[in-house]
């Protein structure tokens, strides 16, 4: 392929590096003498004021590359910042970044994005609004007991607090007969995007177990918690931002410090995160065979000087 007209993917669960990745390629690019822009496949770092908790780099940290995609949106905003948004906006960016001569890198933990942006996006039955007001009616739990009776697959792969992810299951199956888990396999066996070199950043559990509860902790010293204070003086988080990790076990404590207690919604923090790059590791599985797996590490910044050719 073509170094020009390639689109590197590099994916990975949370806190596995793939910033501090993404800007050594992007360097590597640029002694090679081109340029690398960077585009953010992240469900939370689209919205402004989230980041701290959503380990956002700031512009001081960007090694004076470019990045796309960050700050698009209001987490205020009533309706959310959807899969299809996100996508329309970075085949736009690709777009642009090759017009300047440069390599777009798409960088990102978010799985449905990065999947969506490597194989198409998943094309499922139109929302049916009176079966989205039936089932708004049910509580998370009774929601989760749904998912976990009709799709079990999905239930596996959908974490426990997405209720948004969850209504769509279970909408899917009710509408089509079908688990969306069947019907998402058969899309998943198309084949990749042929300008994209997928790259997966891979750490053994119990070290990046490590990685998330210290990167828990200084987000918590980082300031975390008056983060979370000044998004909710400015009004409610839309349902989507206000299911952040980080974000949602700290609202939690605010609304009733007593029910919820600083540092338990902390320790949710962690147990939560620990839980989503399982789900995560999910996904990997299932892209491995189109992707080269980098262990974590130095390892995996040596291992991208040969993408970068």
């Amino acid at each position: 392929m073509d170094p020009a007209e390639q689109v590197i993917v590099v994916y990975g669960p949370t806190a596995s590096g793939k910033s501090a990745a993404s800007l050594a390629l992007a360097g590597e690019i640029a002694r090679r003498g081109r340029r690398a822009e960077i585009i953010t496949a992240d469900a939370f770092q689209v919205y402004r004021g989230m980041d701290i908790g959503t380990a956002k780099p700031a512009p001081g940290e960007r090694g004076g590359v470019p990045h796309h995609l960050i700050d698009i949106a209001d987490p205020h905003a009533p309706e959310p910042f959807t899969v299809d948004d996100w996508l329309g906006r970075a085949g736009a960016c690709v777009g642009e970044v090759r017009s300047r001569g440069a390599t777009p890198i798409v960088v990102g933990g978010t799985s449905l994005y990065v999947q969506a942006f490597m194989f198409g996006l998943f094309e499922g039955p139109a929302a049916d609004p009176a079966l989205r007001a039936e089932l708004a009616g049910l509580s998370p739990d009774q929601l989760r007991a749904e998912l976990e009776r009709v799709d079990p697959a999905a239930a596996q792969r959908i974490h426990p607090s997405d209720t948004r992810r969850t209504t769509r299951a279970i909408e899917v199956f009710r509408l089509m007969g079908t688990p969306i888990s069947t019907l998402q396999t058969q899309w998943e066996a198309r084949s990749p995007r042929s300008d994209a070199r997928l790259v997966i950043l891979s750490w053994p559990v119990e070290d990046l177990n490590r990685r998330i509860n210290a990167r828990v902790r200084s987000m918590m010293e980082a300031g975390l918690l008056n983060e979370v204070r000044g998004l909710l003086a400015r009004g409610p988080l839309n349902r989507q931002a206000g299911e952040a990790l980080g974000y949602k076990q700290l609202i939690a404590h605010l609304n009733d410090p007593r029910r919820m207690p600083l540092d338990e919604a902390v320790e949710r923090i962690k147990i939560e995160t620990r839980r989503f790059a399982k789900n995560q590791r999910t996904w990997i599985r299932r892209m491995t065979p189109f992707a080269r797996v980098l262990s974590g590490g130095e390892g995996a910044a040596r291992a991208l000087e040969d993408l970068a050719g």
